[in-house]
């Protein structure tokens, strides 16, 4: 069934595949994705509890971190309850305007998270390397602004993606081979020449992720130096320390992200179940390893958490 528009047709719905060649597996391989999503969603709730509530982590690097939480759940939540509908109740359909909405909620806040991750490494550059002036350089509002400016490009960035999409003609094929709307696995339905979405599609893969990892990049090498011109061997275990698990999330992300990105245009030789877990590692497993990462590694939210579970020590 297909509807028609001004200049251009498209079906009432797509059909999402799952993870094809594991279909006889799909009930089961439901349940580490389903405890990995509630871990993701439970792990960033208390991260942003515990923020919200105590008024003493209201600084520039929690808040950031409150943004990466927020960030982590709406990510998560965009993909994961279909893919486990698919998983466990053959619930493989999913309309028109349903899968557009997917696709701009994935990329614009994927675009969104390198984004946070970027402005984080900022605020560590300054912490080390200006340590008597990291109140007065990002203070509150300038957080705030850091945090809209990132929301606003990824809106900005990705909305083209969905418009240009809407206008073009699809062929009767309706299959996406995998669990979620992604441009590039839509932009294969199109029965139209798609160049200008590809070169689209380049353009903000390279500047978003390019801009952010050449900031972080440049960040990490003043920190560096910062750190290793300290006196103290204990005062360079602790500003490594405080980095590390900003580069964990780091990794987690961008590792899974490249390797999708780069598979899909130039991976042929990639098997496609090897692609398509990897698509789902890449919009699961950082929202699920974020709050542990930073709930493990940073006192001031284990202190927090523990207490707030286990209850206080007499």
């Amino acid at each position: 069934m297909w509807a028609s528009g001004n200049s251009s047709s498209h079906p009432v719905s797509f059909i999402l595949l799952g993870i094809p060649g594991l279909e006889a597996a799909h009930f089961w391989i439901a349940f580490p994705f389903c405890v990995m999503y509630v871990v993701a969603v439970t792990g960033n709730i208390t991260i942003l509890h515990v923020i919200r509530t105590d008024h003493t982590l209201h600084q520039p690097m929690y808040l950031f971190l409150a943004m990466l939480a927020l960030t982590d759940l709406v990510l998560s939540s965009s993909t994961q309850p279909k893919m486990l509908a698919i998983l466990w109740f053959h619930a493989r359909k999913i309309e028109y305007h349903a899968c557009l909405t997917q696709v701009f909620f994935i990329h614009a806040f994927s675009s969104v998270e390198s984004g946070v991750l970027m402005a984080m490494a900022l605020d560590r550059y300054v912490a080390i390397c200006f340590p008597l002036r990291h109140s007065s350089i990002l203070t509150t509002a300038v957080v705030i602004k850091l945090g809209a400016a990132v929301m606003m490009r990824g809106v900005l960035w990705v909305s083209p993606f969905c418009f240009m999409i809407s206008r073009m003609p699809f062929c009767p094929n309706k299959v996406i081979p995998q669990s979620y709307c992604e441009h590039m696995a839509v932009l294969k339905l199109v029965c139209a020449d798609t160049s200008v979405n590809r070169a689209y599609g380049l353009f903000v893969a390279f500047s978003v992720i390019g801009f952010d990892i050449i900031v972080i990049g440049i960040s990490y090498v003043m920190i560096l130096r910062a750190v290793l011109q300290l006196p103290s061997g204990e005062a360079r275990l602790k500003a490594f320390g405080t980095c590390g698990s900003h580069i964990s999330v780091i990794l987690a992300l961008y590792v899974p992200a490249l390797f999708t990105f780069l598979t899909h245009r130039f991976g042929h030789q990639v098997p496609r179940v090897v692609h398509i877990m990897f698509a789902n590692v890449y919009l699961l497993v950082p929202p699920m390893l974020n709050p542990i990462i930073y709930g493990v590694r940073t006192k001031q939210i284990r202190d927090r958490v523990i207490p707030d579970c286990c209850g206080k020590e007499p």
